[in-house]
């Protein structure tokens, strides 16, 4: 898909900025930076010129870093007149996920506006925030916004595969370019209404991978004598079925406590939420995708999701690959997932040969922290009497890489109600992404006012 031009939105900072980010999203979103993992892939160049032809004109200073043809991330700073003041990133990712239109009632790339929601691959994860953060930043510095700290603005490739080509490079390479005190990227926010008021979560650590290739073995014949055979997709079937059913203990670490503990549910509620024998038990009361992500928050998970094998339909399969993804609890080590493996593979494990593929430690950062305050304080504006909670997303981010450097770096946003936490969870990466316009121009507020709290 060609990438779509773009002719400048003329404002000021009197402007609407909700009519602009809706504007700018749906030009992101027509880019179709889809990424699938492949280097070849993403061409998030289409959005790294599009946003520096937005933020061209203002007194940003802008670069652009390319490693890979086409896998490019653009960096604006507005910067601080106090070299002691912190430095805030705000980072947004350009790239999307692979779609099947076919799930989907509308064009997944056509940014259709419909009745205030914007259509598209993209809307919620996490363009909405990659363009949010783009029109605050120029609105601050347009209007003349002079911090003592310095903002910088990321829009980065390649944060849905492993961040080779985008904030690990970067990290890596050109630290200079993206060093920050305090990072703020998906995907929080989203207003929980609990007993005492709404809860508003901020992302504060990740669940770590454990990405294995689980190669089953057998003894290749003719298929047209099966009896008795050594058949390896038989095998791999059962291996499969045995992941699936596999239920690791219940592990009710710190950060989990105190979300579930911020919450104000009532003790009959909060009790079995917080007991490990008596959670799972809870979470077949609650909705399936409340469940889902309560469920990934508290245990290790196992997912078989891709399988290879045979090579002929008359020819008895000898070899069954099958890729498994693994998301672990913080502080869970290797030893301790290939002992969980062996656990659900049971004597099935001695005919599996596990080869790792890819991987990362669970990572999070303190709550005690000047931006934590911030955020609990600029929220006030968009919704009194809330209260900003911690919590783990069970997916990965670009915070890690800032994370294993000593950065805060949380996950955040700011939504309206007409969105609910299960919707939200059901469209990353599913059918019918769309957000609503409202949401759009609350955030663009919400990184204004973090700005000037944060950096002064």
């Amino acid at each position: 898909m060609s990438p779509a031009a773009y002719a400048p939105f003329v404002s000021d900072t009197t402007t609407d900025s909700t009519e602009e980010v809706t504007d700018l999203l749906r030009h992101l979103i027509r880019n179709a930076c889809v990424n699938d993992g492949q280097a070849t892939s993403g061409e998030e160049i289409r959005s790294a010129d599009l946003l520096r032809t937005y933020l061209e004109g203002s007194s940003l200073d802008l670069e652009t870093y390319e490693p890979e043809p086409g896998r490019a991330s653009l960096v604006a700073r507005l910067e601080g007149s106090n070299p002691d003041a912190p430095t805030l990133l705000l980072m947004g990712h350009t790239d999307v996920v692979p779609v099947n239109p076919d799930g989907w009632d509308r064009d997944p790339f056509g940014a259709e506006l419909v009745d205030g929601e914007v259509w598209g691959r993209g809307a919620v994860d996490m363009l909405n925030l990659t363009a949010s953060m783009a029109v605050a930043t120029k609105r601050l510095a347009d209007g003349g916004f002079k911090p003592e700290g310095t903002l910088i603005y990321l829009a980065v490739a390649d944060e849905e595969a492993m961040g080779s080509y985008g904030a690990q490079f970067l990290v890596d390479h050109e630290t200079d370019a993206i060093r920050a005190d305090y990072v703020i990227t998906e995907s929080g926010g989203i207003p929980i209404p609990s007993p005492n008021g709404l809860k508003l979560p901020v992302i504060v650590g990740e669940k770590g991978s454990y990405w294995c290739k689980l190669r089953v073995h057998g003894t290749p014949g003719h298929g047209s004598q099966p009896y008795r055979t050594d058949n390896a997709l038989v095998t791999a079937a059962e291996v499969v079925r045995r992941l699936d059913q596999f239920q690791p203990e219940t592990q009710i670490h710190d950060v989990w406590r105190r979300f579930i503990s911020s919450m104000g549910y009532p003790p009959e509620i909060t009790d079995p939420l917080l007991s490990p024998d008596d959670l799972m038990g809870m979470l077949e009361t609650l909705p399936v995708g409340m469940a889902r992500q309560f469920h990934a928050c508290t245990h290790t998970t196992f997912s078989p999701n891709i399988a290879h094998g045979g090579s002929k339909i008359n020819t008895i399969p000898d070899l069954v690959e099958l890729e498994v993804d693994i998301r672990t609890l913080p502080g869970q080590t290797d030893d301790e997932i290939a002992r969980l493996l062996e656990a659900a593979l049971g004597d099935l494990a001695k005919r599996v040969e596990v080869v790792r593929m890819a991987g990362e430690e669970s990572s999070a950062s303190p709550l005690e922290t000047p931006l934590w305050d911030t955020l609990s304080r600029v929220t006030q504006h968009f919704y009194e009497g809330s209260a900003t909670v911690p919590y783990l997303t069970v997916g990965a981010t670009d915070a890690r890489f800032f994370r294993r450097e000593g950065i805060t770096s949380y996950g955040y946003g700011m939504f309206s109600q007409k969105m609910s936490f299960e919707d939200y969870g059901s469209m990353f990466h599913g059918d019918n992404e769309r957000i609503d316009v409202e949401s759009l121009g609350m955030s663009v507020e919400l990184w204004e006012l973090v700005a000037r709290d944060l950096l002064g």
